[in-house]
């Protein structure tokens, strides 16, 4: 099932996949948000931090799918992602079962 054309920019796309994964353990660390938000500008942050909050999983999911299939991302650029991932899994300093599930998911999706 597609979703409306997001048109999110690469960044704009990064920083709703870093929110999924600082929220999948179901309790965001703040180490969590600040690696996140330095990351980007805090306006790209607000906003796709609301569009976020309004999103169910299999919702995020889906949009995740769609802004992948809009922008051609290089081998480097996946692999810088998927090093952002990481970071922000590892930002509270333990990874838990759901996050590496989640970081399982998002390789199938990205590769």
């Amino acid at each position: 099932m597609k979703t409306k054309n997001l048109f999110w920019t690469k960044e704009e796309l990064k920083i709703y996949i870093l929110l999924l994964c600082a929220q999948v353990d179901e309790k965001v660390a703040e180490e969590e948000v600040s690696f996140i938000k330095s990351q980007t500008t805090s306006s790209t942050f607000n906003t796709m931090y609301k569009e976020f909050l309004q999103d169910d999983e299999r919702k995020s999911f889906e949009k995740i799918q769609d802004a992948l299939e809009h922008h051609d991302y290089s081998s480097k650029e996946l692999a810088v992602l998927k090093k952002e991932i990481q970071n922000v899994f590892m930002s509270d300093k333990t990874i838990h079962m759901k996050e590496r599930n989640l970081g399982w998911i998002l390789d199938n999706i990205l590769y």
